[in-house]
């Protein structure tokens, strides 16, 4: 689901790899569809790789998007930029009840909400395909042999 989907330090939004080249990568902007390089002195970071900290330990993004899309019963989150920061604090609390009042900002609450808003504009929250289980090859030794004669 969030395969591809970057967050670029000083540029707005969320972005999807287009393609690489030598020197720098070309990203797309999910909300305007523009192209741009970004380069590797940029502070990229993949959306999948992010986790927040939590009491329990660290939780993946993925899922503290599907706590607030089950929250939220699959529409868009609060405006995070229209709420305080107490709002804020609280509203996280339902989202991830043991995450790390010490060391999750107002700040990183705010991204997340917003990357969530952003990704569910543009549909791309899917939570489906990743609670199909994948099949194991159970087949390929169980078969008898043939026995020569």
């Amino acid at each position: 689901m969030l395969k591809g989907i970057l967050s670029i330090s000083g540029h707005g939004g969320l972005f999807k790899m287009v393609a690489e080249a030598k020197n720098n990568i070309i990203v797309e902007s999910l909300s305007t569809k523009k192209r741009m390089p970004a380069y590797s002195t940029s502070k990229i970071s993949s959306l999948e790789d992010i986790a927040i900290f939590a009491d329990s330990g660290d939780i993946p993004l993925k899922d503290i998007f599907k706590n607030i899309f089950e929250l939220e019963d699959g529409k868009a989150s609060i405006s995070p930029n229209k709420v305080s920061g107490n709002e804020l604090k609280d509203y996280f609390a339902k989202v991830l009840p043991d995450y790390d009042r010490d060391r999750v900002y107002v700040s990183d609450m705010k991204k997340v909400i917003t990357w969530y808003n952003q990704l569910h504009e543009c549909e791309l929250l899917n939570f489906e395909e990743e609670e199909a289980p994948e099949q194991a090859n159970d087949e390929a030794g169980s078969k008898p042999e043939k026995e020569e004669k």
